[in-house]
């Protein structure tokens, strides 16, 4: 993420007790994994925000589970197992970030299938071709994940694993082409995103940041 961008993580989780009220009530009747990793996030993105001179808030879901933000604030939350991690930005300096982060495993039985479009199926195939020590499928995934993150905020509606086409790249790049019309952003339709890919500690971790 660029400098404007502040960020936390974690490999373990903090204390329910770290949740503010109105947190704890959004997952009092959930399990305890769950009630931890939404509790861990949320702290991490408190602490980011403070990066940024904001004091703490409620950090609470919207209709459609994505965490609502302070005014003029965007962000992006993840979290797999053994990884939670938050990112924050001033709306003057980013238009949306969106960051997702997988086990460095290969996806479940026909999950495959589910999330891709044609044509990146070859695209796939060449990448196991040429470095088999990267789960491409889950990188691919993950990817999605992250499109659709950025993506929400700026359109306010749902986003297929169908409607964005991703082409992976060595050397940690990716590219994801909308397949739909996109939201207007600073006067122009978004076209796509442009994002980085990591395999490091066990972990996928995929990021895009569309700034102003």
């Amino acid at each position: 993420m660029p400098a404007e961008v502040a960020s936390d993580e974690s490999f373990t989780d903090v204390p329910e007790s770290l949740m503010l009220p109105a947190e704890a009530a959004q997952v009092a009747k959930a399990v305890e994994k769950r009630r931890r990793e939404f509790g861990t996030v949320r702290h991490l993105a408190r602490r980011a925000l403070a990066e940024l001179g904001m004091d703490p808030v409620a950090l609470l879901p919207g209709a459609q589970r994505e965490p609502l933000w302070p005014a003029g604030v965007v962000g992006s939350l993840t979290h797999c197992a053994g990884y939670r991690a938050a990112v924050v930005a001033r709306a003057a300096d980013v238009h949306s970030v969106g960051i997702d982060a997988e086990p460095h495993a290969p996806l479940p039985e026909g999950v495959l299938e589910a999330i891709t479009v044609p044509d990146e199926l070859p695209r796939l195939a060449a990448l196991r071709a040429a470095d088999p020590s990267v789960h491409w499928d889950r990188m691919l995934f993950s990817a999605k994940e992250a499109v659709y993150k950025t993506w929400f905020p700026l359109a306010g509606r749902w986003l297929g694993f169908e409607d964005a086409s991703i082409t992976l790249a060595p050397g940690g790049v990716f590219r994801a082409e909308l397949l739909v019309a996109g939201p207007t952003v600073a006067g122009v339709e978004l076209t796509g995103f442009s994002g980085l890919w990591l395999v490091e500690s066990g972990l996928v971790l995929t990021a895009i940041c569309l700034p102003v």
